[in-house]
């Protein structure tokens, strides 16, 4: 997902696909633990997407204070 993307959602939108977003996270790195993936390569862009995601949502924050 890219920035301009994640500056487009609203709020309530960007909270909720943050949660599912670390719950896949969670699950695919629980996952690779056990069998190995196709692509690894995905756990890292997952984890910065997530990241991506959190900084929107904590510059909206800071905005609103």
């Amino acid at each position: 997902m890219k920035t301009a993307e994640i500056k487009e959602m609203p709020t309530n939108d960007l909270k909720e696909r943050v949660e599912a977003e670390v719950a896949n996270y969670q699950q695919m790195v629980l996952n690779h633990s056990i069998s190995p993936l196709d692509n690894p390569a995905q756990i890292k862009q997952l984890r910065r997407t997530i990241a991506r995601m959190k900084t929107e949502l904590r510059k909206r924050e800071l905005n609103i204070k």
